[in-house]
């Protein structure tokens, strides 16, 4: 009787799956439709062939040791959750209501992390957040690098590289708290205007600099003075970031494994996607390299992201939106280079096709607080971007665009794209112009509407040959268009502003 009862027992043990989907795939999750989709996992019975079936198709895998991929073909746009299924001889795995449609990155650094409750307004949103057709992938930093000093817990996380838990989730009242609030209001746009499921795809963390965004094999050829530890005293690392980083881990730590080093958030937070189809990204970042007064450097660092997750996401031509650094009324040292900065990511938005670059300027803080409470027009913005820029929507994305200016003696005029219905919120003159003669000796600027063009003059200037426009770390701007976008700021020279290249609109 007690062998009979021991070999009941053994019986009743659960037996390992011989087949399993990586974690990136769960129930609720979003494919993305038009493209050919991977999908991959492992196996404990590498000799057993993995079939993958998904929304009529049947795909045989192909296996490398333990681990499986299989491609299906592209798909439509699919709202009705199905059955993701890999088989084998001896089990199968199966991930429930997946649907096919829209999907984008959304990653940066603390707003871009901002959670849709921290946002004022918050509870009436996240009451009426249930929405199936808008899903996301949620990945919740496990550290953080506010604490002054990393206990015990938190030094083994990084260390092991567990940097961020997330799954997907659908959109409810109880799922979307802790979401990216400039995600959520980007996902539901979009969701709401294109009628196809959306999903988002959330990697951030607070205060983080572009280089540890950049893959491995980039740093290493691009970055050759930034490998191990050596990076927290580079020129790459800002006064802000190094000290961050000198208290998080402290005296005689292992830089190399602070998630600020090089490469450590694109590979715990970004890298399992690799492969894996998006429609595009958005990115909010730039308060921590701003920092440092070099426009070339920061030029090169956000241009290897760009260039790199396009080539890891398998797709030359994805889609970068990125959020320019709004106002702030913070004159210290750490924000003074902002004017700079909105430039840099202006330049490359000027500079590579299918980057675009989302102003706010209007939307930053009154006071010193880098966390602007604005979200809901930050995602809005965002989404009426990838609307009209990638999906070829006709709708109102961008308020008054320099595009150059002419002299006639001391006076300029200078013109706009999207200028249609030019006016101020205050009905005030235009405020932010800027002139200057050879001297780049700038002045303010009075200023008068004439139609779609605005008439400047400065005191002191007979020959203007620089304009700037909005180049203050702080300042309130009242210039907008017919749709109440705000105007882009700018410097111009010789009567010439950076004209934008063509884009490649995806209908």
């Amino acid at each position: 009787m007690k062998r009979l009862t021991c070999i009941m027992m053994l019986g009743a043990l659960p037996t390992l799956a011989a087949v399993e989907f990586d974690a990136i795939y769960g129930d609720g999750m979003v494919l993305q439709r038009g493209r050919e989709v991977v999908v991959r996992g492992t196996t404990d019975k590498p000799s057993e062939p993995v079939t993958v079936s998904f929304n009529g198709q049947k795909v045989k895998a192909e296996t490398r040791g333990r681990r499986w991929q299989a491609v299906l073909e592209p798909m439509k746009a699919n709202a009705e959750g199905q059955a993701l299924t890999a088989e084998q001889k001896s089990g199968s795995a199966t991930v429930q209501n997946v649907v096919v449609g829209e999907v984008w990155i959304a990653s940066g650094q603390s707003n871009m992390l901002w959670r849709l409750n921290q946002t004022p307004g918050n509870a009436q949103t996240i009451a009426r957040s249930a929405n199936e057709n808008f899903r996301f992938f949620h990945s919740e930093p496990q550290v953080h690098t506010a604490p002054p000093r990393y206990n015990a817990e938190q030094l083994k996380r990084v260390q092991e590289k567990r940097m961020y838990e997330g799954k997907w989730a659908v959109s409810a009242p109880a799922t979307t708290p802790r979401m990216t609030a400039v995600g959520y209001y980007f996902g539901q746009a979009l969701q709401r205007e294109l009628g196809v499921p959306v999903g988002v795809i959330h990697a951030s963390l607070g205060g983080s600099n572009m280089l540890a965004w950049i893959p491995r094999d980039v740093v290493r050829k691009e970055y050759p003075g930034c490998q191990g530890a050596n990076w927290v005293k580079s020129k790459y690392a800002s006064e802000w970031v190094r000290g961050r980083a000198q208290q998080n881990v402290g005296p005689g730590g292992d830089f190399a494994l602070h998630p600020y080093a090089p490469s450590y958030l694109y590979e715990t937070g970004l890298e399992k996607w690799e492969g894996f189809p998006v429609a595009g990204v958005i990115w909010y970042q730039g308060e921590s390299d701003a920092e440092i007064l070099d426009n070339e450097q920061n030029k090169k660092l956000l241009k290897d992201i760009i260039t790199s997750w396009r080539d890891k996401l398998g797709n030359p031509e994805m889609p970068f939106i990125q959020v320019q650094l709004p106002r702030i009324n913070d004159k210290s040292k750490l924000r003074a280079y902002w004017p700079e900065f909105r430039q840099v990511q202006a330049e490359v938005a000027e500079e590579l096709p299918g980057v675009e670059c989302v102003v706010t300027l209007d939307l930053g803080s009154t006071n010193s607080d880098v966390h602007p409470p604005r979200k809901v027009e930050v995602g809005e913005r965002l989404a009426a971007t990838a609307l009209k820029e990638v999906y070829g929507k006709d709708v109102a994305a961008s308020g008054p665009v320099i595009t150059g200016f002419r002299t006639k003696g001391s006076k300029v005029q200078v013109s706009f794209n999207n200028a249609e219905g030019l006016k101020t919120t205050d009905g005030a003159a235009p405020v932010g112009f800027e002139l200057a003669g050879s001297d780049k000796d700038f002045a303010p600027a009075t200023a008068e509407i004439k139609g779609k063009f605005v008439e400047l003059q400065a005191d002191g200037v007979k020959s203007p040959k620089y304009l700037r426009y909005g180049w203050a770390v702080f300042m309130t701007p009242n210039l907008v268009n017919e749709a109440g976008l705000p105007t882009a700021p700018c410097a111009a020279t010789d009567g010439k502003a950076p004209k934008k290249k063509g884009r490649n609109k995806r209908r």
